[in-house]
């Protein structure tokens, strides 16, 4: 495979004018300016998430510095000054129209990150992390830069207390009463859900994609858990991560070295034992892809492994919010992610022979962390597990053909008879619309509803929102009235959503997919034994025709757009209207909806098959 390269500063005296003079504002010696260049980079945002990053770049660079030079035992590179990206605030804007330009932050990171990398062709980069898509975009970015690289965590947030009753709270309890009739509560509970600074604490995105990247070998695994005010982020792991970067570059240890086929599949089932995010679905395609497998669901792991895997074999170990008690905070004074990985390896549900950036296998860097036994508490054994089945399933049927929906079940609290929902359709177009209905009519909500949210899929919305605000208050409102409503959407959902809530779903409705043809009344049925999600009346190729019709005569009628998507009113999202790829291959925005891969490589089965030693009957090669 032919590598990126590292840019060189050559002896031109208009180009060594400039780097000569950052030597100097750096303190740094400029006859190093002609050796590959390092550096750290960092994500930034509007929102708590971010509010601890700068220290810590800040904290690297200075290790860094102090580590640059000609002597003995130094590392004779040249330094550049940290650069940042920026990204929305997913825990403010859901909800919100704006809410459309999350996912396209992922993208708008990696493109950041493209430009810094390449142009100025680092040889070594250090990333800290924060929030939801930024992590994935810059992970991404590493990868196809394919220099040695190493990411950390800027940690998670600290869980709030109400003071009146002692409860825990995250940003998603404030979600939650959002309807709440007593604005004097809802004010309480916004202020005392989010003290401090640091990204969402539960098992939501942030820390299911940071547990991923640590597993996946781009992030040492005892950096993954500690808060983001932990001392050990500023005193210690500064110094660790330049060290672990250092032996990257003397032994030429790149990114795609690590993420190969097995420690992303290592990943994802992982994710599945922590009950993790749906958005992983999302997001492992399009590492994968800048990895250099073009389709995730093809090289990688198919949909039916997957649901083997998530249904009979990998089980929940974690109880952790939102569907449980705890927090990454706890999982952290338990022994952090790598108890979760050491119970896994034993078990024979991870291939440990996986490379990772500590320079270590992924078991020799658990077994040199001194890793701790399960506690039973807040993560439970494989044998005796949190609960008995993945926190995820993917669903084909006639509304999801290309078996692109994708349910948390860890996260259902109801609903599922004998693995089964039948409901009526309720259907909104658009995420707006529901709002509405729930804030002024939720009493037209029924037992075994399936509100149906659509043209807010990549290309619809455009930029396919995640929808933690709506959830929110359905969960609650189920709670309330001891009810099940559940809801399917081609947008995404928040990690820390909850309920009988599928995603995903396409294609979307925008580009013609089943979900746009469903009509209000119809049946609705969520059969996790055959993993299908089906509309009745669609089963009937007569209907399903007349229908499609009607709704190609519509776009026909506007133009070539369906009128109910949303208006792609910014340069950002006109491109995602134009580029947005299906869920699918990762959700990201590629000319022509082509997903373009950097050096594409074959994905080559190692041989390791995943088992559950106490399920030898589950034991299944695909």
């Amino acid at each position: 495979m032919t590598e990126s390269k590292a840019v060189i500063i050559d002896r031109h005296p208009g180009r060594s004018t400039q780097t000569i003079g950052i030597a100097r504002e750096l303190g740094t010696d400029p006859d190093l300016i002609h050796e590959p260049s390092v550096g750290v980079v960092g994500t930034k945002g509007d929102s708590q998430c971010y509010m601890g990053v700068m220290a810590k770049v800040d904290a690297i660079h200075g290790s860094l510095k102090s580590r640059i030079g000609s002597g003995a035992g130094q590392l004779k590179l040249r330094l550049v000054q940290p650069e940042y990206t920026i990204a929305t605030s997913d825990g403010i804007r859901n909800g919100t129209r704006e809410m459309r330009y999350s996912l396209i932050g992922r993208e708008v990171t990696h493109d950041a990150l493209c430009e810094h990398l390449s142009a100025t062709g680092l040889r070594g980069t250090i990333a800290v992390v924060a929030c939801d898509k930024p992590p994935v975009g810059t992970l991404a970015a590493l990868l196809e830069h394919n220099q040695p690289a190493i990411i950390m965590s800027d940690g998670p947030i600290h869980p709030g207390t109400d003071p009146n009753t002692g409860e825990k709270l995250d940003i998603v309890s404030a979600y939650q009463v959002a309807g709440n009739p007593d604005a004097e509560f809802r004010h309480h509970i916004a202020c005392h859900a989010c003290p401090g600074y640091g990204s969402c604490g539960g098992m939501f995105t942030y820390n299911t994609m940071q547990t991923f990247i640590g597993v996946v070998g781009m992030q040492p695994l005892h950096m993954v858990a500690p808060p983001s005010d932990d001392p050990r982020r500023l005193k210690e792991f500064p110094d660790q991560l330049v060290d672990y970067l250092a032996q990257m570059i003397a032994k030429d240890l790149k990114p795609r070295d690590i993420v190969v086929r097995d420690s992303i599949r290592n990943a994802v089932i992982v994710a599945m034992a922590v009950g993790g995010s749906t958005n992983v679905t999302l997001h492992a395609p399009e590492i994968a892809r800048a990895a250099g497998f073009a389709d995730f669901w093809k090289e990688v792991m198919t949909p039916a492994e997957f649901n083997h895997l998530s249904q009979y074999v990998v089980p929940v170990l974690t109880d952790a919010r939102p569907y449980g008690k705890y927090s990454m905070v706890d999982i952290d004074q338990v022994g952090g992610v790598q108890v979760i990985v050491r119970e896994l390896l034993e078990a024979g549900l991870l291939n440990g022979d996986v490379m990772t950036c500590t320079g270590e296998t992924l078991a020799q860097q658990v077994k040199r962390l001194g890793t701790k036994a399960v506690d039973g508490t807040v993560i439970y054994p494989v044998a005796k597990p949190y609960k008995p089945t993945g926190g995820l399933r993917v669903l084909g049927g006639n509304l999801s053909p290309e078996f692109s929906a994708i349910l948390k079940l860890a996260g259902v609290e109801g609903g599922l008879e004998n693995n089964l929902f039948r409901g009526k359709a309720r259907v909104f177009e658009g995420e707006q619309a529901l709002l509405d209905a729930l804030d002024k009519t939720p009493e037209r909500f029924q037992n075994n509803d399936m509100i149906i949210v659509r043209y807010e899929g990549p290309s619809g919305a455009p930029g396919m929102p995640e929808m933690l605000d709506p959830t929110s208050r359905i969960t609650t409102l189920c709670r309330e009235r001891g009810i099940v409503v559940a809801l399917m959407t081609d947008a995404r959902f928040s990690g820390g959503s909850v309920g009988l809530v599928i995603g995903h779903v396409g294609p979307e409705a925008a580009l013609g997919g089943p979900i746009a043809l469903v009509q209000d009344g119809d049946e609705i049925v969520a059969d996790l034994n055959k993993n299908e999600l089906n509309c009745t009346e669609l089963s009937d190729p007569a209907v399903f025709r007349q229908r499609k019709a009607a709704w190609d005569k519509v776009v026909a009628d506007n133009g070539g757009i369906h009128p109910n998507c949303g208006d792609a009113d910014t340069r950002l999202l006109h491109r995602a209207r134009l580029t947005a790829v299906p869920a699918t291959r990762g959700g990201g925005l590629h000319p022509n909806r082509e997903v373009w891969v950097r050096q594409p490589r074959d994905a080559k089965p190692s041989g390791f098959v995943p088992t559950n030693k106490h399920r030898p009957e589950t034991k299944k090669a695909f």
